[in-house]
């Protein structure tokens, strides 16, 4: 369950009213890795199989995931597994030759739609596709969130990352970038903006990096030889 309502009091044209409006719902999860507690994840309690799959990947913490099982806490198996460092590693380049059209871009975007946030206002949402098709989607109260669930599906369905596109409503910082970069996901599009060292790192890591795609226009911040 993703929504509840709450009791709250609106003031609108001056006059204050009782009313009961759609929330998010947040709910804290414990993360191990090899039975080994890594983490406190806040997230939107859906998809935690997909979300501690995805996380481990998207933090460079293992080369693949075995298995993942959802208790009261989710347990993640992972296969090579990396020293956890609190800094952001250098991406390794990718050698995707995957392209995107303009047109790709916009449908991407417009996928983003999520029911959750119209009723709410408090998600972020976050699709992948590979080709033109969408492979997944993903809704939750935090966008980092939104990006490891849906890499934390193509992992656990054997799809190649290599050949794939991500779309998101959040912000493009460092460490989303980087999400992406130990993914091996060779384009991002982000319906909001970037930062200087999240686009540092799309152009080290050989990302296209699109950000402000809406309605009519994007900004292509890296990689611009990726548009088709």
């Amino acid at each position: 369950m993703s929504i509840r309502q709450c009791s709250a009091i609106l003031m609108e044209n001056g006059e204050l009213t009782e009313t009961v409006g759609d929330v998010c719902v947040e709910e804290t999860f414990r993360l191990y890795l090899n039975n080994e507690f890594l983490v406190e994840l806040v997230a939107t309690p859906c998809q935690l199989e997909e979300l501690g799959a995805g996380h481990i990947i998207c933090e460079g913490l293992a080369s693949g995931i075995s298995r993942v099982s959802k208790i009261s806490d989710v347990y993640v198996a992972g296969d090579e597994i990396r020293v956890f460092t609190s800094e952001i590693k250098e991406p390794e380049r990718s050698g995707s030759d995957v392209t995107i059209s303009k047109g790709d871009v916009f449908n991407i975007m417009s996928a983003t739609t999520s029911e959750t946030w119209k009723k709410t206002g408090g998600t972020h949402c976050s699709v992948l596709f590979s080709g033109k098709k969408l492979v997944a989607k993903s809704e939750d109260v935090g966008r980092h969130n939104t990006v490891d669930k849906v890499v934390g599906y193509a992992v656990l369905n054997n799809i190649d990352l290599s050949t794939c596109v991500i779309g998101c409503t959040g912000r493009q910082p460092e460490a989303m970038v980087s999400k992406a970069a130990n993914a091996g996901i060779p384009i991002v599009v982000s319906r909001s903006a970037s930062t200087d060292k999240g686009i540092m790192t799309a152009d080290k890591a050989g990302i296209m990096l699109i950000g402000f795609a809406r309605e009519d226009k994007f900004t292509i911040y890296t990689c611009p030889h990726r548009m088709c």
